[in-house]
């Protein structure tokens, strides 16, 4: 069982003249440069449900990782220890001191580099909505391919008459597959015909290429194949 205990996310205030003049490369700085160059304001405090004897960990991986941080203004900021929180879609950072901090404009940052992950921030489409918020880079290219990691959180269930209770516990539910093809947002794939849908140009060579190669939308590797093979031979 995992131990978690309520933690407080102080918030960064971004001083918008850092990020006034676009960059055609990244700036590349250190996390020191990113702690000073952002003001550290304690908004008001955003309760994490992380609470103590929850089984299970919202979270991507539980650690923090040194990793990368590249903002919209294409500045890259390196050696930032960053977790990333699945249930509350939170970008946490700890500071030196031991502080975990929140992101509270997460729109200034462009995507995230840790532990083997790369997240994008993106736009993308769900239940016909579209939002915005960080998904896990598996191909990138004219066409894109993502997922979006999910977990569950389920309370406490008391004792029932012919059952014990049960603790509150995160569980992780399978990963939903996004596509994004060019400026168009990301699309979630529930069924073959929503691969299809994405390729408008090349439906048929797309159609023909998932029954040839037994392309399924709940398996990565091979939306990867399909997404290789678009870019790489149908964009020519």
């Amino acid at each position: 069982m995992k131990h978690f205990c309520l933690i407080s996310l102080f918030f960064f205030w971004i001083i918008p003249a850092a990020f006034s003049q676009p960059q055609t490369l990244y700036e590349i700085k250190s996390v020191i440069d990113f702690f000073n160059s952002h003001k550290l304001q304690q908004g008001d405090l955003k309760s994490v449900l992380v609470e103590s004897d929850i089984e299970g960990s919202p979270y991507l991986s539980d650690d923090f990782v040194d990793g990368s941080l590249y903002t919209t203004s294409k500045t890259r900021y390196d050696g930032v220890a960053i977790r990333y929180n699945v249930y509350n879609e939170q970008v946490e950072i700890r500071s030196d001191d031991g502080q975990v901090l929140g992101l509270a404009v997460p729109d200034v940052i462009e995507r995230l580099e840790f532990g083997g992950y790369q997240l994008e921030n993106v736009a993308y489409s769900s239940a016909k909505k579209v939002k915005k918020g960080f998904l896990v880079v598996l191909e990138k290219g004219y066409a894109s391919l993502y997922s979006g990691p999910r977990v569950q959180f389920i309370d406490t269930k008391p004792a029932g008459a012919y059952q014990d209770s049960q603790p509150a516990k995160f569980v992780k539910r399978p990963d939903e597959y996004f596509i994004k093809v060019g400026k168009d947002p990301a699309r979630i794939i529930s069924k073959t015909k929503d691969i299809v849908a994405q390729f408008p140009d090349h439906q048929k060579e797309v159609a023909a290429f998932i029954k040839k190669n037994k392309v399924r939308i709940n398996q990565p590797e091979s939306l990867k194949e399909l997404i290789q093979y678009y870019n790489n031979q149908l964009r020519q």
